[in-house]
């Protein structure tokens, strides 16, 4: 008669235990011992690099390591384009394949969260004794596709290109002729804070930009609202129920008034 599933992982239990008492060492001291020690040595490297860097650099002035601080940041600049840090550059390109709002869940929750279920079930539904590679024909061309996506996604999200400003300043003739405004001086101002002032981080016109964060499309925008309610808006867009979106009162108001009329003319185009 066939014995039950439990009987035989009782026995084999039983195999283990007794391989441990005449050959093997217990978890308790040898391989705690073993992890104390490598967790001293880690700590002991990371207090030496961190001295290291701490005597070697002199303020902004690099050492071995680096300098302690590097220039204040500048809040107005608009050369810079905010990266994440490297080991999370698959999960920023795969925002950009599935880009908002229809997909963005896909690439922020389901497809890491469902490698990170299969990950964790791994023990449960691969429960063979062979541990082989050359005999684990499917676990291993997982394995290899699954460093190979890392690999390109973290690569490409490395080399990934964005829109500078100054780059975008290049479009404004573009646009001022696309959307009728070429004449208007105060619209092409305003077209050009546009460009310089990062609203593409977040929106997009005329298929310019990222169209993050729910962010809507402005390439139409003037259709529906004047200059005078624009400038408003831009000043207080926590007024209007928007708390996603800054202030933008600090460009002023002649600033903000430019803005207002290049809103105003952003009506699709012809």
């Amino acid at each position: 008669m066939a014995r039950d599933l439990g009987e035989l992982n009782r026995e084999e239990y039983a195999r283990y235990k007794d391989d441990v008492k005449k050959d093997g060492k217990g978890f308790f001291p040898f391989a705690m011992w073993h992890d104390t020690v490598m967790s001293f040595v880690v700590v002991c490297l990371i207090a030496a690099l961190a001295a290291i860097w701490y005597f070697d650099a002199d303020g902004v002035e690099p050492g071995l390591l680096g300098p302690w601080y590097t220039e204040p940041a500048d809040p107005g600049t608009t050369d810079f384009i905010p990266r994440p840090d490297w080991y999370f550059y698959f999960l920023f390109y795969l925002l950009r394949i599935f880009e908002w709002p229809e997909t963005v869940f896909i690439a922020t929750v389901g497809i890491p969260t469902i490698c990170l279920i299969l990950l964790l079930g791994l023990p449960f539904y691969d429960r063979r004794r062979e541990r082989r590679p050359t005999h684990r024909p499917v676990a291993m061309v997982a394995a290899v596709l699954t460093i190979l996506s890392m690999a390109v996604l973290t690569w490409k999200g490395a080399t990934a290109k964005e829109a500078l400003g100054s780059e975008l300043l290049l479009l404004v003739p573009s646009w001022a002729q696309e959307q009728g405004f070429a004449d208007d001086p105060q619209a092409v101002a305003g077209a050009e804070l546009f460009a310089q002032t990062g609203c593409l981080n977040c929106h997009i016109y005329l298929g310019q930009g990222s169209g993050s964060l729910g962010a809507p499309d402005l390439s139409e925008v003037g259709q529906t609202n004047d200059t005078e309610y624009f400038v408003r808006y831009l000043a207080n867009p926590a007024a209007f129920g928007n708390n996603v979106m800054g202030s933008y009162s600090y460009l002023g108001q002649d600033n903000l008034e430019a803005l207002g009329a290049f809103l105003e003319a952003s009506k699709g185009g012809e």
